[in-house]
């Protein structure tokens, strides 16, 4: 039986896997190239379609990744199996539910409609709303280049590490270019906040 992507363990997992890798796989050639650095460090084989799939990059995406996968991936990052993976981050407690309110907020939990707070240094700070399939909308914005109306898609936001904001579509843009814009390159987002309801009718 598989584990469900979305599960804060299996994001917590892939954290320690880009931490090894040096950067976080974006486009098929990063997931080539990370197979064959796990390939490299374990002599054991793994796909990098298997790999899109626990990114959620491919567009065959996969509810669930298998124990496998997961027992390779935590060899590679230097845990034994994913079962005393699990128990360390346990013992750790950095698995919470106040972890995923304060320090991360993983975008496969999220409706649509709901809107998170981020803000990263110097003094950059903003709302957006989350439209679903990982796509989002700037609500407010400041001192930012991303601008209110601006979409794009991002698979987590977490405390401490830069938020990567794929197919930015900047609506002040009429050549409609996608780009990609990281937030908090150098040190990483400093504030996450998942809006209530009335946050989210002050926001407006």
């Amino acid at each position: 039986m598989g584990i469900e992507t979305g599960s804060p363990k299996i994001q917590m997992l892939l954290l320690e896997v880009v931490n090894k890798f040096g950067s976080r796989p974006g486009v098929p050639a990063d997931f080539i190239a990370l197979a064959d650095s796990i390939r490299s460090s374990l002599r054991q084989h793994i796909s990098p379609s298997t790999l899109e799939r626990v990114w959620n990059y491919s567009t065959r995406n996969a509810a669930t990744v298998s124990v496998h996968t997961l027992n390779l991936l935590c060899e590679y990052v230097g845990k034994k199996n994913w079962s005393i993976f699990c128990s360390s981050l346990n013992e750790s407690g950095l698995i919470d539910s106040d972890m995923v309110e304060d320090k991360a907020v993983f975008c496969k939990s999220l409706s649509e409609g709901e809107r998170l707070q981020i803000g990263w240094l110097p003094d950059r700070k903003g709302v957006v709303e989350y439209l679903g399939d990982y796509k989002f909308k700037a609500i407010s914005c400041e001192n930012s280049t991303l601008k209110p109306g601006d979409t794009f898609k991002c698979i987590e936001f977490i405390k401490g590490q830069p938020a990567v904001m794929d197919e930015l579509l900047q609506a002040s843009d009429s050549s409609k270019t996608p780009k990609r814009y990281i937030a908090g390159k150098q040190h990483g987002l400093s504030y996450i906040k998942k809006l209530g309801k009335e946050e989210c009718r002050v926001s407006k």
